[in-house]
């Protein structure tokens, strides 16, 4: 079974931008994939109901190993690297759009040589692993049962999709907050916190060794990470301001990686 390096709306995004493709273009994609059996050859079935049947299979296989030209790898890993050979530079359509931004969610770019050519290229180191770092995330939010932060982090992720920065921004920085607002709740309990700012919690934590003040996470002058954190997330929120798209895309992998290293300690602390 191989990995996935890529999260389900990148794979949906992909499936969407193959469904612009020609009959026979899409059926020899069928063919590549090895999934001629699944997807039905017929002409007169629709490209758009093949690219249904596609994105199903996928995301039901994601993880069966297949052979391209390019080496074994993972049926959704192949129909998203499929789905980057339609890309163009200017990204004239919306589905190439989408795929895109849910590239640089995933830590990947589209990069193209001197005749065009679109390649698909890691952004961040390998190791990092965005989509299992997102997926374990969730997992542990739904475990501890923070389901204002995982509200929050989605709409982010929603936000950021549609392209709206500044809403996105601001539902990052509210899941963050809101996430350890929750650690301390689950911590100390709600009758100890229930009167503290958001800042104090912070700092409540930090008194209780959670966050760790002599690794600079956090410090009582609001010089450590967590402060300087919080102070660069407030910028281009929901006030008036705008931030670009390779900026929101920091904000969010910095709050995956962020949000997923505390939920971790929660869970081991246990």
């Amino acid at each position: 079974m191989s990995t996935v390096p890529f999260t389900r709306p990148t794979i949906v995004a992909a499936v969407a931008l193959l469904g612009k493709s020609g009959q026979a273009h899409f059926n020899d994609l069928a063919l590549r994939l090895g999934l001629e059996n699944e997807i039905p050859f017929d002409m007169g079935l629709a490209v758009a109901k093949k690219a249904n049947l596609l994105g199903r299979e996928v995301l039901q296989r994601s993880h069966d190993t297949i052979d391209t030209l390019e080496g074994s790898m993972s049926l959704a890993e192949a129909v998203v690297r499929e789905a980057v050979k339609q890309i163009r530079r200017e990204l004239a359509q919306e589905s190439e759009i989408a795929l895109a931004r849910g590239l640089a969610r995933d830590g990947y770019v589209v990069s193209f040589d001197e005749d065009n050519h679109p390649h698909l290229r890691a952004a961040l180191p390998d190791e990092l692993g965005l989509p299992a770092v997102d997926d374990e995330l969730h997992t542990l939010l739904r475990h501890f049962g923070f389901v204002k932060p995982l509200g929050h982090l989605d709409q982010g992720i929603e936000a950021h999709a549609r392209g709206d920065w500044a809403a996105a921004n601001a539902q990052f920085r509210t899941f963050l907050e809101g996430l350890l607002d929750d650690i301390a709740r689950h911590i100390e309990g709600p009758q100890k916190t229930v009167a503290l700012t958001s800042e104090n919690r912070r700092q409540l934590l930090r008194q209780i060794g959670f966050l760790a003040e002599d690794r600079n996470e956090i410090n009582a002058d609001g010089r450590g990470y967590i402060n300087g954190l919080f102070k660069m997330l407030h910028t281009d929120g929901s006030h008036p301001g705008l931030s670009d798209e390779d900026h929101s895309t920091f904000r969010l992998h910095l709050v995956l990686v962020t949000g997923r290293t505390f939920l971790r300690r929660l869970y081991y602390q246990k």
